[in-house]
């Protein structure tokens, strides 16, 4: 069984999510670090508590978006790519059963 084409569209929407679970796992631990540096800076009374709050809060909204947008291109770029190359090399070689 051979593996010649891959919908651009299915292949994007899948990384587009892969990315967007990928980047709220990462904004959840940026959050955590922001928030204890925001804690620690409150305790020192500099006024870079906010900052370090808003960093946190940030992350957990803005990282699963931008993850999300550039998984999905890439992942239409990735396969229209594989399209091209598998016309000229003829695919992947897959065994299922």
């Amino acid at each position: 069984m051979v593996l010649k084409s891959l919908g651009v569209l299915s292949c994007a929407k899948i990384t587009g999510a892969l990315y967007a679970v990928l980047g709220l796992i990462g904004g959840a631990f940026f959050a955590l670090f922001s928030l204890l540096g925001a804690g620690v800076a409150a305790s020192q009374s500099d006024g870079g508590a906010f900052i370090g709050m808003l960093f946190g809060v940030g992350a957990i909204i803005f990282l699963p978006l931008f993850y999300g947008v550039m998984g999905f291109v890439m992942g239409a770029l990735t396969a229209f790519v594989y399209n091209i190359v598998a016309g000229f090399a003829g695919g992947v070689e897959m065994e299922l059963e």
